[in-house]
């Protein structure tokens, strides 16, 4: 092992040859699978761009000389999957990157032709690359088909024609359930019309395939030790219960700094918005990389009916606005043609000030590809004159309207006039879809234990 400690900084950092000292490898014995002799493996904890923290591990054994390297990912499972939907109509939508990790599946609907989940390595492509990729991988064992089983080597052959020659117009389906994969948006800061995303509650099935442990798993340990479970839960539901949060007191909690992975305080606060609800506001200051960040989640639950407010700012004063953008909101601004995608963000209670800024500071890490030597000058221009209109909206030199749409209900924005009705704002309530639904998880109510 390494002799170094980590000390205060993060477990998984950026590779840099000019602080190449700072790259920490533990190098450890293992047996080597070769000649069952002592090797050595060495592991890094690097992160790649844009994309996740991974561990790479080089293996070399002194005895028979051999060697092995592989790249495991090490970041976080996102809390909800992602699932994409592009429709490739023209050439250059086949140059759209990709970014998919090895848990993700890929299902190309008009051939009836699917790449499943944990069949290839985690990669950084195109479109065009992802077929490409199908096509090696069904050709690989070909001769021996042919060999074996000709009548399949034949039908394969067949399919690989199919596939290679597939044209414009076909669709593009990725499913993630870890939330980690991500498709190009050409079009970007602008919604991309022929690209759907959905985020969805991962069924206990998937979160038992990626090594997670359901809440509400049980041991089999027979029917008398679930009832005393059963019993010991409602016990700590009524303490629980009857230890009530006072609105003024600060609870702290040891968790994890998100960023550098390092052991840090998360401060939680009971706070009571006028004319509104009871929230609860979440935030973490980290001592050794700097990393702050807020996080709101609602003190109610899901309301029975979706709300969009809408705000006109004609006023500096309209930029001081309290606003409460819960984490299944959508935040849109018409005419930038902007639009943040339902849970494409954690709850934050600021101001619209606040809001946008942080639109502006976290809008490249939201588009991993409009930046960096490899994005397209014309993709780095509109990215430009993106951030300078939202300059000039912070600097109250054009009007724009905001749009908060919250499907469950948990959004809200201040009212500079209240109790009487804002002249600036309306607040539409509306019912809910069942894609809606199945996002927020409503249609997932069950009453078996998993």
């Amino acid at each position: 092992m390494t002799d170094q400690p980590y000390g205060n900084v993060p477990l998984f950092r950026d590779l840099s040859a000019d602080r190449f000292e700072d790259q920490e490898a533990t190098e450890l014995e293992s047996m080597c699978m070769n000649c069952h002799e002592d090797g050595t493996t060495k592991l890094l904890l690097t992160k790649i761009p844009f994309f996740k923290d991974v561990i790479i591990s080089s293996f070399d054994c002194r005895h028979c000389g051999y060697k092995n390297n592989e790249v495991q990912p090490g970041g976080a499972i996102q809390d909800k999957g992602i699932k994409y939907t592009v429709e490739i109509k023209t050439e250059k939508d086949m140059s759209r990157q990709v970014v998919k990790s090895d848990s993700a599946s890929v299902v190309f609907p008009e051939l009836d032709f699917e790449i499943p989940a944990n069949s290839q390595k985690g990669v950084f492509t195109t479109i065009e690359g992802l077929m490409s990729r199908a096509v090696e991988g069904l050709e690989q064992d070909q001769p021996l088909r042919r060999i074996q089983h000709p009548e399949m080597a034949t039908k394969i052959d067949e399919f690989i024609q199919k596939l290679s020659s597939l044209k414009p117009p076909f669709t593009v389906v990725l499913d993630d359930p870890t939330g980690n994969s991500f498709i190009e948006n050409p079009v970007a800061p602008a919604v991309d019309p022929a690209m759907t995303v959905q985020t969805y509650k991962r069924t206990p099935e998937l979160d038992q395939q990626l090594g997670i442990v359901p809440s509400t798993y049980e041991e089999p340990s027979g029917a008398a030790g679930s009832n005393q479970n059963n019993a010991d839960d409602s016990k700590d539901a009524e303490q629980t219960e009857g230890a009530a949060v006072s609105k003024d007191e600060v609870l702290t909690f040891q968790v994890n700094c998100s960023n550098c992975n390092s052991p840090t305080e998360s401060r939680m606060k009971v706070v009571d918005i006028p004319f509104f609800k009871e929230i609860i506001l979440m935030a973490l200051n980290c001592e050794h990389c700097g990393c702050k960040s807020n996080e709101v989640k609602s003190g109610s639950g899901v309301e029975p009916k979706g709300k969009k407010i809408t705000l006109r700012i004609t006023d500096p004063s309209d930029l001081n606005r309290d606003i409460l953008k819960s984490e299944t909101c959508g935040f849109r601004i018409p005419e930038l043609e902007f639009e943040y995608y339902m849970s494409s963000d954690v709850g934050k209670f600021t101001t619209v000030e606040g809001m946008i800024n942080s639109i502006k500071e976290n809008f490249n890490l939201g588009q991993p590809f409009t930046s960096g030597d490899s994005a397209r000058e014309e993709r780095k221009m509109k990215v430009k004159e993106f951030t300078d209109k939202l300059d000039q909206i912070l600097a109250s030199k054009i009007q724009v309207t905001i749009i908060l749409d919250d499907p469950a209900g948990n959004s809200y924005l201040q009212n500079l006039y209240a109790p009487e009705p804002d002249p600036e704002m309306t607040i539409e309530e509306y019912e809910r879809t069942e894609e809606q639904n199945e996002e927020l998880g409503l249609n997932d109510m069950r009453t078996e234990n998993y």
